[in-house]
């Protein structure tokens, strides 16, 4: 029997938590569903220093705290991984690898995943040396030397947390100054465990039997090759769109980025999309809370319209 919902939501970051949130509150019946644990990417940050509210405040507690209050008003929370989305106009029916689900309204907050290197050794030794969550990895590499690849917020911020377990990071940027925050710099600049190649990329990741052992790069300008020994390699060079469960429904660019108007609405009805799977400028917990927020009320006022068409509900 397919289970049926007014709102369901799928992704259970902070965008898809805070879209539950807003639409069970308008006493909707709801569901949250997401392919493993929720909390997204909060889940593998150490710490977040720019939410409001908070100094500082661990990635998996805000999770919590925000799971907590996304399911206090009745919202279901259910495992699984889409497939797919079939439009049949005052409903949609959601297809899983476990269940299917009808609702009258989709909220799509599928987040964005690390693009990867396209190294030979990247996916060879993923798990053996490679990886993108320092915070999930880091504690194998006490003692050691790493790498990490990039000059974003992720990649500074990842690589100060990292030198709190390890002797030695070295950060290889494709450009020869920084992307990341101001603030994210200077500190970075400041920590004596940190050491720069500028204007490089890696070509390859090198290991034995086991695990990584070296990385090779060469600088772009120069074009010199070089190689630095390490025992892993984190990679942190810009995101990529979870959407393909969704590109039937063509509201994607030619990147896979959701588009959106700014009540987070998609070119089809009853659709939405938060967070970072959405075409946008800044992808930070704070600009996905409000995305949901937005969203979580701009689906009640779909349902509400579809009850009835003449008295469109306003406000919560």
């Amino acid at each position: 029997m397919v289970k049926k919902y007014d709102v369901t939501v799928v992704g259970a970051g902070p965008a898809g938590l805070t879209a539950a949130l807003y639409a069970s509150r308008a006493n909707l019946s709801v569901l949250l569903l997401d392919r493993g644990v929720y909390g997204g990417q909060m889940n593998n940050t150490a710490e977040i220093e720019n939410y409001p509210g908070f100094d500082s405040v661990l990635g998996p507690d805000l999770s919590q705290k925000m799971y907590d209050s996304a399911v206090r008003f009745g919202a279901d929370y259910a495992y699984g991984t889409v497939q797919g989305v079939i439009d049949k106009g005052s409903y949609k029916v959601i297809k899983t690898d476990e269940d299917d689900y009808e609702t009258k309204a989709l909220i799509i907050s599928t987040g964005s995943k690390y693009r990867n290197l396209d190294v030979p050794g990247e996916e060879k030794y993923r798990g053996r040396g490679v990886s993108n969550c320092a915070v999930c990895d880091g504690a194998f590499f006490r003692g050691k030397n790493v790498v990490v690849v990039g000059g974003g917020d992720s990649a500074i911020e990842e690589g100060e947390y990292l030198t709190h377990l390890v002797d030695k990071v070295t950060i290889i940027h494709r450009r020869d100054q920084l992307r990341a925050q101001k603030i994210l710099q200077d500190r970075a600049f400041r920590n004596e465990k940190i050491d720069f190649v500028w204007s490089s990329n890696v070509r390859e990741i090198v290991g034995d039997d086991n695990k990584v052992t070296s990385v090779k790069g060469i600088n772009n300008k120069t074009q010199k090759p070089f190689e630095l020994d390490t025992s892993g390699v984190f990679i942190y060079v810009g995101l990529e769109p979870m959407s393909e469960p969704f590109k039937n429904l063509s509201i994607t660019d030619e990147n896979g980025w959701i588009l959106t108007n700014e009540r987070m609405e998609t070119s089809v009805p009853g659709i939405f999309a938060v967070g970072d799977v959405r075409q946008k400028e800044l992808r930070q917990v704070v600009t996905a809370t409000g995305d949901g927020g937005v969203a979580g009320q701009a689906a009640y006022q779909y349902v509400a319209a579809l009850a009835d068409p003449q008295n469109i509900v306003r406000s919560a």
